[in-house]
């Protein structure tokens, strides 16, 4: 285990001391809260009432939302005993992870990843290298943060083209929002689990100095050994030899391959340990009419990255065909793969400024404002044999102004501008990219109409200015300058108290990611070679693979039935994607586990269902049914790749007293409707169980959670590792959390 400590940076040290006051303080803090009532203690502060999504633009209702979203709150993500942002929310209907070990996961939404899923910081762009490959980690901290907003479906007016598939929030208190109750409040989490022996623990405090400023500081720590796969039904790894039998691959290969000594040393898969430490200092100036702070975050990150070998670094294009070593593609192989390598390791240290403030009445005409600005400096090394390989770097800022104005007559709204300035680097062995400057503007508009209380109409649009110029680069590339327009029509009606029916219905544009346009080079973690949309005949890709290219273009519609009060609860809902020009990553060649990849534009359909249904009989028993499903085809009835598969399950949970339980039983269904050289991913059940008891106190709560109790071998059809690494099996995970 690594030592726990951030003796990396002198932040910690702050933060340290920040954290021992809090312990030493908690007692006291105790003592004189002990006699009042609960209720009292949860009383909100004397500052203006914000809203209770943040996600969404100021001043809307939540129940006015014209998309699915879940809130998870941060005693669940604790108890769920996560440590990526993609496994804290893929129980969501509609939400899955694309798993790369223990170090990194991002989410899933609706069959759209990476470049289509915004993922924020308090509303803010987070700004780091997760969007370029999903080794990357996402730079969020799950076990402190307050809660996660998740929004399913287009949200492209207020974050732009890289929202279409959904939008995933993570809200801390870095920047205290309100002053806390008796002027002072934290929390103390520990946390451990079998799979992978870990030792996680974390803690906040917030304070008031004088009357309006409030300090705030927290800290985490998280360190896992190399998980345990499951070994019920296992397959010693040989299920990526069901391929698709259909696809015609004009190559006969018979892959015999031993993964079980290639990625695994007796039941644990090699590569997939992990240690993250997180640390961050803010304050606030709060009034009655809202806040205004600053925070400053620091992230340092250690963990493997599994399924990686050396034998395909010298694999590169002839055109559309892919030579390694000379292997022809006719050949039967019979490797072991004999690593003399060790594991490789990404070495991240992410540092980051936020200004974050919201204020009633700033002016006239206008009820409100929000604003948001940040600045990231972010690095990782991949470091193998000791050695720093590659180096990946990302710098930028990004700015946010969101005005609601005053009601004129039935009519509510939003007007807001987005600017983002970022410059992406890459130098080493992987640099499959040049450095990149980005420079993006977006200006947004979002207003309500509600003549009655049973209709509530939705209006939008936005338009933004994105380039792309390449620096230094050799290769002589093109600056990519484009402009993109999206709108969209909602209506929801509340036929029964409670009860509501939305359509909707919008156009979206998204143009090209610097990834999607200018790679070029072998990348080891996805065990790829890439071809960017920018055209390179001879050497990669084939003539023949390349077209013009230039934005997305989608319609999406969506119907939602939701009930959000009573004894019976659910939200039903139904949506199409259309989109012209889709940018995906399709294979066309491949040796072995190594693939060559050419980011291409094909029109693509997306079709899916969503729901959740849950029955309360008493106060303290509930019952839950959910599922979901993507269908995802291009023009030509062809799979889009990576899509998850069908899910089914239900869930009973049980309140009483100061205790409370969840039982969960769900099937993911066998995944073969799939893209050509992909190969079919098994179906598995999973069985969890969570356990929670608050102590007399009311303030210390223990938990236990089992997951995959049965045990299971799990493969994600979404992870660019499904053939070659599993998910972990029989994991409890207990802690103990306290609040003071």
């Amino acid at each position: 285990m690594a030592s726990p400590t951030f003796s990396r940076h002198p932040l910690g040290i702050a933060v340290g001391f920040v954290l021992l006051g809090a312990v030493s303080a908690a007692p006291v803090a105790a003592y004189e809260t002990a006699t009042e009532a609960d209720a009292d203690a949860q009383s909100p502060s004397r500052v203006v009432q914000l809203d209770s999504v943040r996600v969404v633009a100021i001043g809307e209702d939540p129940n006015n939302i014209a998309v699915p979203y879940s809130v998870i709150d941060g005693e669940d993500l604790v108890a769920r005993g996560v440590g990526t942002l993609g496994e804290a929310i893929d129980h969501l209907p509609g939400v899955r992870a694309d798993t790369f070990g223990a170090g990194s996961s991002r989410p899933v939404i609706r069959g759209q990843v990476g470049p289509r899923v915004r993922i924020l910081s308090d509303s803010a762009s987070i700004l780091d290298a997760s969007d370029i490959s999903p080794d990357h980690a996402v730079t969020v901290d799950p076990l402190l943060g307050e809660r996660i907003e998740v929004l399913r479906g287009p949200a492209t007016l207020l974050y732009g083209g890289g929202a279409i598939g959904g939008v995933v929030n993570v809200l801390d208190n870095k920047v205290p929002t309100a002053l806390p109750t008796d002027g002072f409040d934290g929390r103390l989490v520990v946390r451990g689990n079998t799979v992978a022996n870990e030792q996680a623990f974390g803690g906040s405090v917030t304070t008031q100095v004088g009357s309006n400023l409030v300090l705030h500081a927290q800290a985490s720590h998280r360190d896992v050994d190399d998980y345990r796969f499951g070994r019920s039904g296992r397959r010693a790894f040989d299920h990526h030899d069901d391929h698709d039998d259909d696809h015609d691959h004009d190559h006969d290969h018979d892959h015999d391959h031993d993964h079980d000594d290639d990625h695994s040393h007796g039941s644990r898969v090699d590569g997939t340990f992990a240690t993250t430490r997180n640390a961050s200092v803010g304050m606030s100036w709060v009034t009655d009419r809202g806040y205004v702070g600053l925070a400053y975050s620091y992230r340092d990150d250690d963990y493997g990255l599994p399924g990686h070998s050396h034998e395909y670094e010298d694999c590169h294009p002839h055109g559309s065909a892919l030579h390694c070593g000379g292997h022809d593609h006719d050949h039967d192989h019979d490797h072991d793969h004999e690593d003399e390598h060790g594991v490789p390791v990404i070495d991240l240290v992410s540092k980051r400024f936020d200004l974050r403030g919201e204020y009633a009445d700033p002016f006239a005409g206008f009820s409100r404002i929000r604003f948001r600005g940040s600045h990231t400096d972010y690095r990782h090394h991949e470091i193998e044999d000791g050695d720093i390989t590659t180096t990946f770097t990302n710098k930028g800022y990004e700015t946010r102004v969101e005005l609601e104005h005053v009601p004129l007559g039935n009519w509510t709204g939003v007007i807001g501008v987005q600017h983002a300035d970022t410059t992406f680097k890459a130098d080493g062995l992987e640099a499959f990219m040049p450095e990149v400057d980005t420079r993006s503007t977006g200006v947004f508009l979002v207003e309500h109409f509600e003549p009655s209380e049973q209709w509530h109409f939705e209006l939008g649009a936005r338009h933004e200015w994105l380039r792309h110029r390449p620096v230094n680069d050799s290769r002589g590339r093109p600056a990519y300058d484009d402009t993109a327009t999206s709108y969209s029509a909602a209506a929801i009606w509340t036929f029964m108290p409670d009860t509501s029916l939305t359509f909707s219905a919008s156009h979206s544009e998204r143009m090209p990611h610097a990834q999607e346009l200018y790679a070029r080079g072998v990348h080891l973690a996805t065990s790829t070679y890439e071809c960017g949309l920018v055209p390179h005949p001879l050497t990669c890709g084939g003539t023949e693979n390349n077209a013009e290219y230039g934005k997305e273009s989608s319609r999406n519609y969506e119907l939602l039935l939701r009930r959000h009060m009573g004894d019976v609860t659910y939200s039903i809902g139904a949506f199409a994607n259309n989109i012209d020009d889709y940018i995906f990553a399709r294979t066309l060649d491949q040796y072995e586990d190594f693939r060559l990849i050419k980011y291409s534009q094909r029109d693509a359909e997306f079709r899916g269902v969503e729901a959740e249904v849950t029955l309360r009989l008493t106060d303290a028993l509930s019952f839950t049914v959910f599922g979901d499903r993507v269908n995802a085809r291009f023009s030509d009835g062809e799979r889009v790749p990576r899509i998850p598969a069908s899910r089914f399950g239900g869930r009973v949970n049980v309140g009483v007293g100061a205790f409370d339980g969840e039982l969960e039983l769900y099937h993911v269904a066998r995944q073969d409707d799939i893209a050509e050289f992909e190969t079919v991913t098994p179906g598995h059940d999973m069985l969890n169980l969570t356990l929670n008891y608050r102590l007399a106190d009311a303030r210390t709560r223990l938990f236990l959670r089992g997951s995959n109790l049965l045990d299971q071998e799990v493969w994600n059809h979404t992870s660019f590792l499904a053939d070659t690494v599993p998910l972990p099996g029989r994991n409890l995970t207990f802690g103990v959390s306290y609040t003071f």
